[in-house]
């Protein structure tokens, strides 16, 4: 089937998605109230509590939540073929992703902010709150140490985006002075950020900086993981304004950019899916389709990350509710054409099946290497760009994804840090540098601690990540209902999404139990049960919850 057909059906389906379907939601579901005050207002602070521009703030929520995963996951599962993987992103960017993560900033907003742990204490129990929390914790742990070796690897391997990617800070630390000072007016600013970045796209490949594959006792990758850390610690500290919010909008605009390159490349080229549409020709031990599909794409189709991006940094930062739309329901849609355009990159950026076979001998091959190389062959057939170059731009791409994606992460574990510190009463915990302090050393902890002189000791409990990100969407999508359901709102657009998503999870970690019992990996195995004991019980504690609200509602029926 021609390439082109494809991406064209799954943009067609998710704009339909954002044009009718979110609309729907936003004045039936959610009835966002335009003159609502909005927490980035009632506690405007200048650091956390900013009200932002919509676009700027859809920069920063997309490209937050926009990380490598929704190139991972894509780029692995199409080794059950691209029809499978095609259908659960669209669908689920359409009827799960979107609907999940607006609904995480309109809950967040209408209650000063909180965070969605935190708001689990207000409308289910502190019990269920305080499960919930540990697994935001263990998801961020996850994503934190994880995408530190991913950009560590895309650097290392690819020498010649280092100049691009550290360039793209300076360039955010300018823009942030002239949008907040309004020096320049935004589009003007755009504009010239976008330029600085492509500049520095094109200078790369002439100044590659290369890391020694050792420095003393450890590892050209270490070095780039330590160096990444004590970044994102500062960034974590700063303002808003000064560097998160313009980094990840100037990065969001040049993302952006980059999709429509790759997407018109593969429309002038005109490639065919060279992988089959449904593989039965699976390679030895690769598991089954059902329920690891439904994991293996997280990011991209629906993520438990992005509610805590939503109701984590984007909710301090909305100006008005009826922008939660926008933010929310289009940085789902614009994840989405990143999966997508992953999924056309790992399939039909191939000269033929025997080539992709080669590089899908078993599970958990392809990732963001096919990415990178099946979408520089795409762009160079079709644009005529040399392979080094169209290489640098779509590795500084992942790049920047992972990194905007670290940034936002870090600074929600210090959220989390300081949440515990007001719940448990440690006044020093809810200092942000002690906050950020205990991230970081964390994050190092799993990284190094067990992964040793390395550093990539998050790719150790890597293989949770997918069940436990579901988990959490499907957790969040449990307060929403929950939430809803106290307000008397049509709760089903909520629900069916979650009871899919948590069967689906529930059974993931089942088969997971399994093979780490066979594989005799006795620390997932702990892992995996305290993650599905957690899942579990605040299950246990939503459903109790509900039946509450409803008999609530029948003895309150007579009389109304």
């Amino acid at each position: 089937m021609s390439a082109v057909i494809v991406l064209l059906l799954g943009i067609a389906g998710m704009t339909a998605g954002y044009f009718f379907y979110s609309k729907f939601i936003a004045e039936k579901i959610y009835r966002l109230d335009p003159n609502f005050k909005t927490p980035a207002h009632t506690y405007q602070d200048g650091i956390d509590y900013v009200p932002t521009n919509r676009y700027v703030l859809w920069g920063h929520h997309f490209t937050s939540v926009a990380g490598a995963a929704p190139i991972v996951g894509p780029a692995i599962a199409v080794i059950w073929g691209w029809g499978p993987a095609f259908l659960w992103v669209i669908l689920g960017t359409i009827f799960f992703a979107g609907v999940h993560d607006f609904g995480a900033i309109w809950a967040s907003v209408r209650n000063k902010a909180k965070s969605i742990g935190a708001l689990t204490g207000e409308v289910v129990s502190t019990r269920a709150r305080s499960i919930f929390m540990i697994v935001i914790f263990l998801v961020l742990l996850m994503v934190n140490a994880v995408f530190a070796v991913v950009i560590s690897n895309l650097m290392m391997n690819y020498p010649t985006a280092v100049v691009p990617v550290w360039g793209a800070i300076l360039v955010a630390l300018i823009i942030g002075q002239l949008i907040y000072r309004r020096l320049l007016s935004l589009p003007l600013v755009s504009v010239l950020g976008v330029i600085a970045l492509y500049a520095l796209i094109f200078i790369g490949p002439s100044a590659p900086i290369q890391m020694p594959s050792e420095v003393g006792p450890v590892s050209g990758n270490a070095i780039w993981i330590l160096i990444l850390f004590a970044y994102a610690a500062v960034a974590s500290l700063l303002p808003v304004w000064v560097l998160l919010q313009p980094r990840d909008y100037i990065n969001g605009l040049q993302l952006f950019i980059g999709l429509l390159v790759l997407y018109g490349a593969l429309i002038l080229f005109n490639p065919v899916m060279v992988a089959p549409m449904l593989n039965d020709n699976l390679p030895a031990g690769t598991p089954s389709i059902l329920p690891l599909l439904f994991v293996t794409i997280a990011c991209g189709a629906i993520s438990g990350f992005h509610g805590l991006v939503s109701s984590g940094t984007t909710s301090k930062q909305l100006d008005k509710e009826t922008d939660a739309r926008f933010v929310g329901y289009f940085g789902a849609v614009g994840e989405g054409s990143l999966a997508l355009a992953a999924i056309l990159a790992a399939t039909a950026g191939f000269a033929s099946l025997t080539d992709w076979q080669q590089v899908y001998t078993a599970f958990g091959q392809g990732g963001v290497g096919a990415f990178v190389d099946g979408g520089a062959y795409i762009i160079h057939n079709g644009l005529g760009l040399d392979m080094t170059t169209a290489a640098t731009l779509l590795t500084v791409m992942a790049a920047l994804f992972a990194g905007t994606t670290m940034d936002t992460g870090l600074r929600l574990q210090r959220y989390i840090f300081q949440e515990w510190g007001s719940i448990y009463q440690q006044e020093w915990m809810k200092k942000p540098s002690w906050a950020t302090g205990l991230s970081v050393a964390s994050c190092l902890l799993l990284a190094f601690g067990a992964g040793g002189a390395s550093g990539t000791g998050g790719l150790i409990i890597w293989p949770l990540f997918g069940t436990t990100n579901q988990l959490l969407a499907g957790l969040t999508l449990l307060v929403i209902t929950v939430i809803l359901v106290r307000q008397k709102r049509p709760a089903i657009y909520t629900l069916l999404p979650l009871v899919f998503l948590l069967v689906m999870t529930v059974l993931a970690l089942l088969t997971q139990l399994r093979a780490f019992y066979e594989q005799g990996n006795y620390f997932l195995l702990v892992l995996d049960i305290v993650v599905l004991g957690a899942a579990l019980l605040v299950i246990m504690e939503c459903l109790a919850t509900l039946k509450r609200l409803r008999q609530e509602t029948a003895q309150a029926a007579p009389g109304d």
